[in-house]
């Protein structure tokens, strides 16, 4: 079976010539379908500059990248973002919601650019938001929510066109430890109903919840590992529970 996410011998130089910075150098990987995976590394990795790849917000200067059976390699910006639209479903750690619309009006508005119809994406809003628990607070906006109700908002518009790929960058970083806890345990759900999801973070607790975790350093691909998610779940729980005390 073709990987879901195929990236091969992917090159990102900035400033070509002298003073050149390859933020990745020669990036090979594949994510089939279905996975969990954690990409992690500190600042200046090139974890920021896979994650643009990755998602369609930027394209390699060289290597070939293949999304769900699509090579995106050299596509326009407009190209991009229709493939951004149709296939990804983006979590950001700022949720990125429109102040002035309810939590119902901010999923549906990915929607409306999909150009899908008002009684269906209606739909699609409500189960979404269903899904992440939020069936009470369809009505509120996001200035009378709590952060982790925010971010649920945001995974409910990132998850209710059904994309392939959901790509959750930092999705805690704003978020007390209740908040973290409960928005990795809607993030394992998806995964286990079949959904694949790429977590970008810079911190091993959160992506201790993945099944596979892929470190980054220089630009590279230092480590690829598969590790007894559930054990490390429990273990991220303890972390942020004995993080919170020495605050």
């Amino acid at each position: 079976m073709d990987s879901l996410v195929h990236i091969e011998h992917i090159m990102k130089i900035y400033n070509p010539g002298e003073n050149e910075v390859r933020a990745l150098d020669d990036v090979s990987l594949d994510i089939d379908e279905g996975e969990f995976v954690a990409i992690v590394g500190q600042s200046g990795s090139g974890k920021s500059t896979l994650m643009n790849m990755l998602g369609c917000l930027d394209v390699p200067t060289s290597g070939t990248y293949i999304l769900s059976g699509e090579d995106v390699s050299n596509l326009s910006d407009n190209e991009l973002s229709d493939i951004r639209n149709r296939k990804i479903g983006f979590i950001f750690q700022g949720f990125n919601l429109i102040a002035n619309l309810t939590a119902l009006e901010n999923v549906e508005l990915p929607l409306i650019y999909r150009g899908v119809p008002a009684a269906e994406r209606v739909a699609l809003a409500k189960e979404a938001l269903t899904l992440v628990g939020l069936e009470q607070r369809m009505k509120h906006r996001p200035s009378e929510m709590s952060g982790g109700q925010q971010q649920r908002v945001a995974i409910a518009r990132a998850i209710a066109a059904k994309p392939p790929v959901i790509l959750a960058d930092e999705p805690t970083g704003n978020l007390d430890s209740g908040s973290s806890r409960e928005i990795m345990k809607i993030l394992h759900e998806l995964h286990e109903s079949g959904r694949t999801v790429i977590l970008i973070t810079h911190d091993d607790n959160i992506a201790a919840n993945a099944k596979r975790v892929v470190r980054i350093m220089d630009g590279k691909i230092e480590s690829d590992t598969v590790r007894d998610a559930e054990e490390e779940s429990e273990k991220f729980v303890r972390d942020i529970d004995e993080s919170k005390e020495d605050m």
